[in-house]
């Protein structure tokens, strides 16, 4: 019940919807008890049974309620029809219909307020889950699949819909409804109706036993739904590379392993989950013919009941049939609810490591140094940097040159916090990047990388994003700084073209440009081009390189170089090897040393 309450805080901004079916609730199950209730008077008359009442009875104490109730619906069909029995028929008949008319509004207007409660709080889930999702660090999606975060957001949350939330409709209408049947069934006969107490545990134990292992079974199925959507993401990435050495077979025998084991373990949970509602129907039954012969004996033999109330209580008691078995099934929803619900907890309730402290610096500007003082980082077991230590003032650029694996792309990393150093400090005019707010941190800084990341949308849209409001003219200001302008107006709704899923409708350098007209738009201080012109042929790269010339312009940046002739005008080239700093200068101080920045240079060349 611990995940059920967690996730009953989701439903407070919508109590209210709560209320109104709780209040419709009440008044269904009061109806549905008694328009069975109103089928004895009706039974009176068709055999003839009702006796004729001239005169209006006295309401004496609770304990004679039904005689006063039964008297007073004769007196009214005595008052009503006179000799004509059938104006009685009618009349009690028109009794049976408004109560049964009344009950179904009820349940409707019950119904229509939980669906406010049930899709709000199923909105609010996924909006806190995206929200969490977007905020949690990038390390925490090099350990998940992302197929898995998908299927959490979507099939997991719309189960706890299914499960959880569909108990708030029965929580208060299926108990009421056994409640206010058993007092009417308690009205026509004690005794019979403690008969029937005897049966009802019992028939309980049963049901329960088959639920038992039915969240392990949900779970289950619900890992395994994370998995194939993790692999149909990661076929839809790399498509390309999957046709190009045709592994389509390999990649269709993985998914479709994973679909088999997805069918087996939905069988095992959905036959478990069928098998409640039949159990529970013939015990249910199993329930009504113990009463037809314990009932029979006393109408027959006994003489201590009549028919009309006979047949109407057999009415009353398998109307508790459906509520006990809506119980039931809710039981096993809750085993369900409970795998989804963990699935889902464990991300919105996962610490984020990045955190802020309370009321953090907001800075909006750069006015010194960025230094990294004796720093020491690793991702796992292994230390990526040890004890590093740099310094860039402001408007230098300070290029970051080595082989695979050295650190440099980890010290953009750091810079921008998206992981925290193990030992040591980074500093921003003095002030420590973790008493700075992660938005004011991030906006001083604008980060091109290898990757051109782009998204399904306009080009307008994607350089925008640089600038929340900028308008039509920064934006192609941007892309003229970027040489990105003339391309764009070359293709065929300009600004407005829709550039596909990561931009795939453009080459990589001008996905590449446009990832630099993104950066110019925002116009930051500080600037870190990640090995932003590795990937681009000759003269996309030419093109590349001078839109990053024109963005580095007075602002300060940190260059993480893998073709070195883009670096030879920074200001210091910092060489790493595994991590430390083996050499440090200009580009033909290094030069002159013949050590390992002359090497790389001679290794490129001869490239």
């Amino acid at each position: 019940m611990d995940y059920f309450k967690k996730i009953l805080r989701f439903a407070k901004p919508y109590r209210k919807y709560g209320y109104l079916n709780i209040f419709f609730n009440v008044l269904y199950a009061l109806f549905s008890a008694l328009s069975f209730a109103a089928l004895i008077p009706m039974l009176d008359v068709l055999f003839d049974k009702t006796k004729q009442v001239f005169e209006a009875p006295k309401y004496e104490d609770l304990g004679h309620l039904k005689d006063y109730l039964q008297e007073y619906i004769n007196y009214r069909v005595t008052a009503y029809s006179g000799d004509d029995e059938m104006k009685g028929l009618v009349l009690v008949i028109g009794l049976v219909l408004i109560l049964f008319l009344f009950k179904n509004l009820f349940n409707y207007l019950a119904m229509f307020f939980i669906t406010f409660l049930r899709n709000g709080v199923l909105k609010d889930i996924r909006n806190r889950m995206y929200e969490k999702v977007v905020e949690l660090p990038i390390s925490y999606y090099s350990e998940k699949r992302k197929g898995d975060v998908i299927a959490r957001i979507t099939s997991d949350v719309l189960e706890i819909q299914h499960s959880f939330l569909s108990i708030l409709e029965l929580i208060v209408r299926e108990p009421l409804t056994i409640l206010f049947t058993i007092l009417i069934m308690f009205g026509i006969s004690f005794k019979l109706t403690l008969f029937v107490f005897i049966f009802i545990p019992i028939a309980g134990m049963i049901i329960s036993k088959i639920g038992k292992s039915l969240k392990r079974q949900s779970d289950n199925v619900q890992r395994e739904q994370g998995e194939f959507l993790s692999i149909i993401e990661e076929t839809l990435g790399g498509l390309r590379v999957i046709k190009a050495f045709n592994s389509e077979s390999r990649f269709y025998k993985t998914f479709s392993s994973s679909t088999q084991r997805f069918f087996n373990f939905s069988n095992s949970l959905l036959n478990r989950q069928n098998l409640a509602s039949p159990t529970g129907e013939f015990l249910g039954i199993l329930v009504i013919g113990v009463l037809l012969w314990f009932g029979g004996k006393m109408v027959l033999i006994d003489k201590t009941l009549d028919a009309s109330s006979f047949i109407a209580y057999m009415g009353l008691a398998y109307n508790i049939l459906t509520p006990a078995k809506a119980i039931s099934k809710a039981s096993y929803g809750v085993k369900k609810g409970n795998a989804a619900a963990e699935r889902v907890l464990e991300i919105l309730e996962t610490e984020n490591p990045i955190s802020e402290i309370e009321n953090p610096v907001v800075k909006t500007d750069f006015n010194q140094e960025i230094e990294l003082k004796n720093i020491s980082f690793k991702y796992e077991d292994e230390y990526i940097l040890k004890n590093f230590d740099l310094t860039v003032p402001k408007g230098s650029t300070v290029a970051l040159v080595g082989q695979s694996g050295s650190g440099k792309s980890t010290i953009a990393n750091l810079v921008t916090r998206f992981y925290d150093v193990n030992e040591g400090d980074i500093t921003i005019d003095g002030i420590n990047v973790k008493n700075l707010s992660k938005k004011s941190l991030r906006g001083l800084m604008g980060l091109v990388t290898q990757d051109s990341i782009l998204f399904n949308d306009t080009v307008k849209n994607n350089i925008g994003l640089g600038k929340e409001n900028a308008s039509e003219e920064e934006i192609m200001e941007a892309a003229k700084i970027a040489n990105a302008h003339d391309f764009i107006m070359e293709l065929p709704q300009g600004y407005e073209t829709n550039i596909g899923d990561s931009g795939n409708k453009l080459s990589g350098g001008q996905k590449q440009r446009l990832s630099i007209a993104r950066a110019v738009l925002k116009n930051p201080p500080i600037m870190i081009l990640d090995e932003a012109t590795s990937a681009l042929d000759t003269e996309s790269e030419r093109l590349v390189q001078d839109a990053l010339e024109k963005m580095m312009k007075n602002r300060t940046s940190i260059v993480i170089a893998h073709r070195l002739s883009t670096i030879q005008n920074a200001n210091t080239i910092v060489v790493l090897n595994k991590g430390e700093i083996v050499e440090q200068g200009t580009h033909e101080q290094l030069l002159s040393k013949k050590g390992t920045y002359n090497k790389l240079v001679e290794m490129q060349s001869l490239g």
